[in-house]
Protein backbone atom coordinates (compact mmCIF):
# COMPACT_ATOMS: atom_id res chain seq x y z
CA UNK A 1 0.00 0.00 0.00
CA UNK A 2 1.43 3.07 -1.27
CA UNK A 3 1.12 5.89 1.63
CA UNK A 4 0.63 8.73 -0.79
CA UNK A 5 -2.22 6.36 -2.43
CA UNK A 6 -5.08 8.49 -3.89
CA UNK A 7 -7.97 6.52 -2.52
CA UNK A 8 -9.55 4.94 0.30
CA UNK A 9 -7.53 1.71 1.01
CA UNK A 10 -9.94 -1.59 0.93
CA UNK A 11 -9.89 -5.10 1.86
CA UNK A 12 -9.94 -7.15 -1.63
CA UNK A 13 -11.72 -9.72 -0.54
CA UNK A 14 -14.91 -8.15 1.48
CA UNK A 15 -14.12 -4.84 0.24
CA UNK A 16 -14.31 -2.86 4.01
CA UNK A 17 -12.22 -0.08 4.52
CA UNK A 18 -8.39 -1.27 6.13
CA UNK A 19 -6.34 1.00 8.75
CA UNK A 20 -4.01 3.31 6.78
CA UNK A 21 -1.43 4.25 9.28
CA UNK A 22 1.71 5.23 7.33
CA UNK A 23 5.14 7.37 8.08
CA UNK A 24 5.98 10.40 6.97
CA UNK A 25 8.75 12.64 6.57
CA UNK A 26 10.34 16.20 5.05
CA UNK A 27 10.28 14.74 1.72
CA UNK A 28 6.93 12.97 1.72
CA UNK A 29 4.63 15.17 4.01
CA UNK A 30 2.62 17.12 1.55
CA UNK A 31 1.60 14.14 -0.74
CA UNK A 32 0.74 11.78 1.95
CA UNK A 33 -0.65 14.20 4.36
CA UNK A 34 -1.61 17.48 2.66
CA UNK A 35 -3.14 15.80 -0.96
CA UNK A 36 -4.68 13.37 1.15
CA UNK A 37 -8.24 12.19 0.23
CA UNK A 38 -9.14 11.77 4.08
CA UNK A 39 -9.24 13.96 7.00
CA UNK A 40 -5.50 12.98 8.12
CA UNK A 41 -4.31 12.33 11.55
CA UNK A 42 -0.53 13.51 11.99
CA UNK A 43 0.66 12.01 15.32
CA UNK A 44 4.30 13.88 16.31
CA UNK A 45 6.52 12.23 18.10
CA UNK A 46 9.65 10.79 19.01
CA UNK A 47 11.46 7.75 20.14
CA UNK A 48 13.30 8.96 23.50
CA UNK A 49 9.43 10.06 24.41
CA UNK A 50 7.44 8.23 27.04
CA UNK A 51 4.25 10.12 26.56
CA UNK A 52 4.74 8.98 23.20
CA UNK A 53 5.31 5.26 23.41
CA UNK A 54 2.03 5.62 25.79
CA UNK A 55 -0.05 7.42 23.01
CA UNK A 56 1.12 5.35 19.43
CA UNK A 57 -1.51 1.92 20.15
CA UNK A 58 -3.73 4.52 21.01
CA UNK A 59 -3.39 6.39 17.44
CA UNK A 60 -2.80 2.89 15.70
CA UNK A 61 -6.23 1.99 17.79
CA UNK A 62 -8.04 4.81 15.84
CA UNK A 63 -6.44 3.99 12.48
CA UNK A 64 -8.46 0.92 12.57
CA UNK A 65 -11.50 2.03 14.64
CA UNK A 66 -11.75 4.85 11.94
CA UNK A 67 -10.75 3.03 9.09
CA UNK A 68 -12.03 4.62 5.59
CA UNK A 69 -13.06 7.87 7.66
CA UNK A 70 -9.17 8.67 8.70
CA UNK A 71 -5.74 8.12 7.41
CA UNK A 72 -3.41 8.09 10.61
CA UNK A 73 0.65 9.85 10.10
CA UNK A 74 3.43 9.73 11.94
CA UNK A 75 6.06 12.15 11.98
CA UNK A 76 9.30 11.75 14.13
CA UNK A 77 10.10 15.44 15.12
CA UNK A 78 13.96 14.27 15.49
CA UNK A 79 14.25 13.56 11.97
CA UNK A 80 11.58 16.18 10.53
CA UNK A 81 12.95 19.73 12.69
CA UNK A 82 11.54 21.53 9.51
CA UNK A 83 8.12 20.07 9.97
CA UNK A 84 8.29 20.69 13.57
CA UNK A 85 9.14 24.32 12.61
CA UNK A 86 6.23 24.98 10.35
CA UNK A 87 3.52 23.59 12.35
CA UNK A 88 5.37 25.21 15.69
CA UNK A 89 5.47 21.84 17.68
CA UNK A 90 6.78 23.35 20.67
CA UNK A 91 5.88 19.66 22.75
CA UNK A 92 5.96 15.91 21.92
CA UNK A 93 3.28 14.26 21.56
CA UNK A 94 1.51 16.51 19.36
CA UNK A 95 -1.40 15.49 17.76
CA UNK A 96 -2.74 17.42 14.51
CA UNK A 97 -6.00 17.12 12.62
CA UNK A 98 -5.49 17.84 8.70
CA UNK A 99 -8.65 18.06 6.48
CA UNK A 100 -8.33 19.22 2.63
CA UNK A 101 -4.44 20.15 3.95
CA UNK A 102 -4.98 22.07 6.10
CA UNK A 103 -4.33 21.68 9.84
CA UNK A 104 -8.09 22.46 11.53
CA UNK A 105 -7.13 21.11 15.07
CA UNK A 106 -4.58 19.67 17.72
CA UNK A 107 -3.93 18.24 20.81
CA UNK A 108 -0.40 18.24 22.87
CA UNK A 109 0.18 15.57 25.26
CA UNK A 110 -0.78 11.80 25.83
CA UNK A 111 -4.50 10.99 25.82
CA UNK A 112 -6.35 7.98 26.10
CA UNK A 113 -8.92 6.11 23.58
CA UNK A 114 -11.39 7.87 25.03
CA UNK A 115 -10.41 11.53 24.37
CA UNK A 116 -9.48 10.88 21.11
CA UNK A 117 -12.17 9.33 19.63
CA UNK A 118 -14.15 12.32 21.64
CA UNK A 119 -11.78 15.19 19.86
CA UNK A 120 -11.64 13.31 16.42
CA UNK A 121 -15.69 12.40 16.34
CA UNK A 122 -16.90 15.84 15.96
CA UNK A 123 -14.75 16.62 12.91
CA UNK A 124 -15.46 13.16 11.23
CA UNK A 125 -18.68 13.30 11.76
CA UNK A 126 -18.85 17.58 10.32
CA UNK A 127 -17.00 16.70 7.00
CA UNK A 128 -19.34 13.62 6.29
CA UNK A 129 -22.87 15.82 6.53
CA UNK A 130 -21.45 18.28 4.97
Amino acid sequence: MRAAASGVPHCGSCDRPLPWYVEAGEGSFGAVVERSPLPVLVDFWAPWCGPCRMVEPVVERMSRDLAGRLKVVRVNSDETPGLGRRFQIMGIPTLILFEGGQARDRVTGAVDAGRMRRWLEPHLAAREAG
